[in-house]
Formats: C-alpha cells, sequence, structure tokens
C-alpha cells in the first residue's frame, strides 16, 4: 500500500508535516526489537509516512531499521524525535546519537521533549521514581537548552525544530528569548482535554500543536474513529500510538464529520468529570517528572490536570 492520503500542514519555516503521525512510544512495560520492528512495518504498510519516537522511548533504533527495510525512499518519511531531559547539558552530542540510532542523515522535526532538565535519564516507566529533575532556576535552562537546539539548525542535519509539553506559561518565557520560533508544540490534546486557550496562544504565535495521546489511552472509548478526523480537521498535527494491525489501519483513515458530531466533540470535555489529563504522568506528591504543576504552567481543576 502506498501513503495515505492525508492532509499536510504548514510549519512556520515553510516546511510540511503530515496530520497524522505513528506514535512510538511502547507504554511503561518491557518490549522487544521485534515487537518495535513489526509494529512500524505494518503501519508503513498502512499508509503511515510520519514516524514519531525519542531516546526516553528506547526505540530509536528500530523504528529506524524498519524505515530501512521497507524499501522506501527516506525521502517519503517525515521522522520526529527528541531531546531527553537528561540531555539538557548536551544538545548537540544527544543530537548526534539519536541521528546515529535512526542511521539517517537527517532528522525533519527535533524536540525539546520537556522542559524540565534532570541531572540523568528520566525513567518513562516509573512515575514515582527517584526524582533526579533540577529546578527551574538551576542551569541549564529551558531557554539555554532551546537556544542550543537552534544551533542544529546550521548543520543541515535538522529541518525543523519545536518544543512538547509547554504551556502558554513556558511559551512566554521562552519566546522573548529565542531567535526561531518553535515550529510545533507537541502536547496531550484530545477530547477531554481539547486545549483550546493553548491551541488559540500556539496559533496567536505561528506555532502549530500536535496531539499525542488523541484516543486518550488504550482502554478509553476514544478509539472511534470520528475523533481523529475531528483533531486533524482542526488544524492539529495528531500521533496516534498503536501496535494492533486493524487499530493501525483504522487511526489513519479520515472520515468527514457531520457539524452534529463535531459539536458532540467540541463539548464533550465539558461533561462531569470529563475535563482531564488521561496520561500517567502525574505522580502522587502533584508533579510531573520532578517539577511541581506551577513551575510547568499547569492547573488543578475539578476534573484533573490542565496545561494552561
Amino acid at each position: 500500500m502506498g501513503a495515505a492520503e492525508i492532509p499536510s500542514f504548514k510549519l512556520n519555516d515553510g516546511s510540511v508535516i503530515p496530520s497524522v503521525g505513528m506514535g512510538c512510544y511502547m507504554g511503561g512495560g518491557a518490549f522487544t526489537e521485534k515487537q518495535v520492528h513489526d509494529m512500524c512495518q505494518k503501519a508503513i504498510k498502512a499508509g503511515y509516512r510520519h514516524f514519531d519516537t525519542a531516546p526516553g522511548y528506547g526505540n530509536e533504533q528500530q523504528v529506524g531499521d524498519a524505515i530501512r527495510d521497507s524499501g522506501i525512499s527516506r525521502s517519503e518519511f517525515y521522522i520526529t524525535t527528541k531531546l531527553a531531559n537528561g540531555d539538557h547539558h548536551r544538545v548537540r552530542e544527544a543530537f548526534e546519537e539519536s541521528l546515529k540510532r535512526l542511521d539517517m542523515e537527517y532528522i525533519d522535526l527535533y524536540l525539546l521533549h520537556w522542559p524540565q532538565a534532570s541531572a540523568g535519564d528520566i525513567d518513562f516507566s516509573q512515575i514515582n521514581a527517584p526524582n533526579m529533575a533540577l529546578p527551574p532556576d538551576e542551569h541549564p535552562t529551558f531557554v539555554e537548552t532551546w537556544k542550543e537546539i537552534e544551533k542544529l539548525l546550521g548543520t543541515g542535519k535538522v529541518r525543523s525544530i519545536g518544543v512538547s509539553n509547554f504551556s502558554i506559561k513556558t511559551l512566554e518565557e521562552l519566546l522573548p528569548q529565542c531567535s526561531v520560533v518553535p515550529a510545533t508544540n507537541q502536547v496531550e490534546l484530545h477530547p477531554c482535554l481539547p486545549q483550546d486557550d493553548l491551541k488559540a496562544y500556539c496559533a496567536s504565535k505561528g506555532i502549530l500543536l500536535t496531539a499525542y495521546s488523541p484516543l486518550g489511552r488504550s482502554k478509553s472509548f476514544f478509539g472511534e474513529q470520528h475523533l481523529i478526523c475531528d483533531l486533524a480537521a482542526k488544524g492539529t498535527v495528531i500521533v496516534p500510538k498503536s501496535e494492533n494491525e486493524s487499530r493501525i489501519q483504522a487511526n489513519i483513515q479520515l472520515l468527514k464529520l457531520s457539524e452534529e458530531d463535531m459539536h458532540e466533540v467540541d463539548v464533550f470535555h465539558s461533561k462531569p468529570g470529563m475535563h482531564k489529563s488521561l496520561v500517567p504522568f502525574h505522580a502522587d506528591d502533584g508533579s510531573v517528572y520532578g517539577w511541581k504543576y506551577e513551575w510547568l504552567g499547569w492547573n488543578m481543576t475539578k476534573g484533573g490536570v490542565v496545561p494552561q
């Protein structure tokens, strides 16, 4: 099967990003190299050409192998990877290591994965693991880290740069001090957490939102196809994740919604108990990977945690 006919969006640097990508995070459990390779091969067969990985996912090499093994030209793919929290002090080295693991000449989009730096690699499978995150007033700050990421554009090995998990608060700290406005901001976004304020703010700055966990978690009700189309149709890139071949195929099929369906999705978060985060990032002490909600710019609400 060739690449699926899906919409693309133009970023503020003039490059184009597919509106649907394959999220390669495998969850907190153990996984095999074959598992990752097979998932990516199924996705390529289904028509995916946008793949989203990260050092913290532990599978950059397998994603790169699957893409090469497909026999399809690298130029047909859009590859996103990220800077790990423990590498804020060594941006260039970490970038080169990702490039080597992927075994590619360039990366399409490189993201600052989280604003918080850590004294070591964060274990994405252990939310309550010993805290290694550095307070926001300790170096390197995410502004300093971003300035180093900007320098990567001069290498010719990355085409676009962006951020992830940034709120209005952290963006307001970053934007006045950066030379390159992030091309995108990848955040949790789905009908329970539509992020309308953040989306409007980013749009006013020329930053495209990318939604991770657009279907919530695997056991949630977000497996319905029309929700993907809703998010894509609103001008948001989405990166759903699945290993199941039928769901991989279904997730890339975009269906046209009626105005009534769109309204139902738009107001879903307003129902009692529905406006909340669905990802398992929130530690018992009210923090995310070592940073307090207030440092991240996230507010507590009756329905849960809402990034602002």
